[in-house]
């Protein structure tokens, strides 16, 4: 033995001393990798493992939302979108969770009330209003309109999300044929009764892209290419589903697009996949193109060609309107051809013309009509229909597949006139048929609804903006979002 410090391998051979100095590096190894092992859930919660969500065995591996067949959306999985996190092993993130369920529950228990309500409604004593009573045929249930649009009033909540920079989305025009995008995003930007700042108070959620400004980025003109706008708003969805919770939680069922450019129709079919259950509000409700009156909305196409509606809102009575039927308008679609073929220049009392004399109004002769012809261009929508209604000329819709706008509400039979394309030969015949009594209560009605279609800056109670919002209320009383209450159980 050495002098001086006690040395412990005087008892071993060197070579077995070798072999002990390599034991103790080697097992600390292994017990930390165990630990790592064992604790991955906890790392992949603070972001210090990429992807260590995806589990080895398929068991394991979180499955997107799915659709339940009572008619409600199953929320309890995660999607894929998103990285998987066991909340039930970290009791501030089940906390959370729960304190989440416990708004979405509340929030659907008040929409389950509203629902009674109006149903209640139906064959109760009508609701008073100091500003505006909802009556007679022009509406599908008076009663039920009324009561849905004051529990919109107390109730509605919409977010807006508020993504992208600089916010190209958020500019449209307020004039010309697209002007409903414009104004119904700048009204719903600047309300401060229906939009919340907290999503949790929603009912539904807004994605503001507008295809009309999406046209100055993301669309080429000479090759007429759209897909830099489809990978545009692919991207923006993609973006809003990763950034919060409450796409995922609903499979987009409770967030909504609105457009009435006719490029909307493309965008949105090319985007069937992220897009296939949010709520649509279109200018062409068109159903052969895959518009559902059950899930999305129709509204109106305004040509606002000074961003006001004063000018032109307004007309004789029903007696001093002299001309039978009136049309003028350049060739678009199939439909405005046909029309020209039969009756342009054919009748007096028909009078159908391709371009007026000049110093002749366009809207002067709308007021001296009776019936205005409102064929389906390009697409199924046409800003005739609002134009006819503001100067008390009763509509007739020449379309087909067209779904007018507030059809959830209004009973378009008791103040319009609709007509096949195939019956555009009958013309007269058909119009001639309608007696004078019930011409005078047509347009008497037509009057009676023209409140719904007229643009207000600041709106006004039951006006455009507040019936498109009406129909999105109604769009979001059709079905529930739950929780899996087995999941916050555990």
């Amino acid at each position: 033995m050495s002098s001086g410090k006690w040395n412990c391998a005087w008892w071993i051979s060197s070579e077995d001393l070798q072999t002990i100095k390599i034991a103790i590096l080697i097992v600390p190894l292994f017990v930390l990798t165990a630990i790592a092992t064992a604790k991955t859930s906890h790392i992949c919660r603070w972001s210090l493992v990429v992807n260590c969500y995806q589990r080895d065995t398929g068991a394991d591996v979180p499955s997107p939302p799915t659709f339940n067949e009572t008619g409600g959306f199953n929320v309890s999985k995660p999607s894929f979108n998103e990285p998987y996190v066991d909340e039930t092993s970290e009791p501030h993130l089940l906390l959370e969770k729960t304190r989440k369920s416990n708004i979405l529950e509340k929030t659907e228990i008040g929409l389950a009330q509203v629902r009674a309500a109006i149903r209640e409604a139906r064959n109760g004593n009508r609701t008073q209003d100091s500003d505006y009573v909802p009556l007679g045929p022009v509406y599908l249930n008076a009663k039920t309109f009324h009561r849905s649009y004051l529990e919109m009033e107390k109730q509605f909540k919409v977010f807006v999300y508020g993504e992208g920079e600089p916010r190209i989305f958020l500019n449209p025009p307020c004039k010309s044929i697209y002007s409903m995008e414009g104004n119904f995003m700048h009204a719903i930007e600047r309300n401060d009764h229906f939009r919340t700042k907290d999503p949790e108070k929603a009912h539904v959620f807004f994605l503001p892209f507008t295809v009309v400004t999406g046209l100055r980025y993301g669309y080429e003109r000479v090759s007429q290419d759209s897909s830099p706008q489809t990978n545009t708003v692919t991207d923006y969805v993609n973006v809003i589903a990763a950034r919060y919770p409450y796409w995922n939680r609903s499979l987009g069922a409770d967030h909504f697009t609105l457009a009435c450019h006719d490029m909307c129709r493309g965008t949105s079919l090319s985007l069937s996949d992220p897009l296939k259950n949010s709520i649509r509000v279109l200018c062409n409700a068109n159903t052969a193109e895959g518009f559902k009156p059950a899930k999305d909305v129709s509204f109106p196409e305004i040509n606002l060609k000074t961003g006001s509606t004063n000018s032109f809102v307004g007309g004789p009575s029903a007696s001093k309107r002299s001309v039978l039927a009136f049309f003028a308008g350049g060739v678009q679609g199939p439909i405005i051809p046909d029309l020209l073929k039969h009756w342009e220049n054919k009748d007096e009392g028909i009078q159908v013309q391709k371009y007026l004399q000049e110093g002749i109004s366009y809207h002067e002769m709308m007021r001296k009509s009776k019936f205005c012809l409102c064929p389906s261009g390009s697409e199924v929508a046409s800003a005739r229909v609002v134009e006819a209604i503001y100067s008390g000329c009763v509509p007739v819709l020449i379309s087909e597949h067209y779904v007018p706008p507030f059809s959830d509400v209004l009973n378009w039979k008791s103040f319009s006139v609709q007509v096949s394309v195939k019956d555009i030969p009958n013309l007269k015949e058909i119009l001639k048929s309608i007696s004078p009594g019930q011409y005078m209560r047509m347009h008497g009605r037509v009057k009676q609804i023209r409140r719904h279609f007229e643009v207000h800056s600041p709106p006004k109670r039951f006006d455009v903006f507040h019936m498109i919002l009406h129909s999105l209320w109604l769009k979001r009383l059709n079905f529930k979002i739950f929780n899996d209450q087995n999941v916050l159980s555990q």
